[in-house]
């Protein structure tokens, strides 16, 4: 692979964007910058809903330049807002951290077959409690902040994931049959530290809700803070 590949990345807040931009610089690739689209529905079928407006902290503690486009979150508007952002950067290429929804990665495919430039998603097809261990090894802290299925309960909100959640995670797929990785739209996570962060995230004020079997951990105040 060449090693001057200068990248766009797109970002959610998550664990497997976050990830994904980690391996790509372990690569000596320059991300030159984070692409996040904020829906304002909330079950927006291509983005991450829950604490998306915290992405430019995480970027701050990346050092990366952030841009940002609100998006409706209809089905297919999303897409081109997704279109746009990517349209105005000028890079070699660009990054996804899809692993295994077949309809993130063909659409954001097709949108890299328009531009011109290739879609790298080094987390592909990836083995999903393998990836958890490996960010997990690797110095990443992230925690759950949105559930969305059956076998979950209000505990699961704001709980970092560690080797023994991910074993819980295990037995949830396993009984239920769950993507470990969330990556059906079962969990969402946020990313509150990793290697290639100058600062840690600090959550000062954040709130639990819960309906039915579904549930969403809000933050609603947060800060940079020197990595301890």
């Amino acid at each position: 692979m060449d090693e001057s590949m200068r990248v766009s990345a797109l970002f959610s807040g998550g664990k497997d964007s976050a990830y994904a931009v980690y391996l790509v610089q372990q690569q000596g690739w320059d991300v030159a910058s984070l692409l996040t689209v904020i829906p304002k529905a909330e079950d927006s079928y291509m983005f991450h809903v829950p604490n998306i407006r915290w992405t430019t902290l995480q970027a701050e503690a990346m050092g990366i330049p952030i841009r940002t486009r609100e998006s409706s979150g209809e089905k297919e508007k999303e897409l081109d807002d997704v279109e746009a952002l990517m349209r105005a950067e000028d890079v070699d290429g660009f990054v996804s951290g899809a692993i295994a929804s077949d309809y993130q990665w063909s659409r954001l495919n097709g949108i890299c077959h328009k531009l011109g430039k290739p879609l790298h998603s080094p987390l592909w097809r990836k083995d999903q409690s393998m990836l958890l261990e490996d960010m997990v090894h690797a110095g990443f802290k992230f925690m759950v902040v949105g559930v969305y299925a059956h076998g979950f309960d209000e505990g699961w909100l704001g709980k970092v994931i560690t080797s023994a959640t991910i074993k819980e995670l295990e037995r949830l797929r396993d009984r239920y049959r769950i993507s470990v990785s969330g990556e059906g739209g079962e969990i969402e996570t946020f990313v509150l530290d990793a290697p290639h962060f100058s600062k840690s995230v600090h959550i000062e004020e954040a709130e639990a809700s819960w309906r039915r079997d579904s549930g969403t951990y809000i933050i609603h105040k947060a800060s940079l803070e020197k990595k301890g």
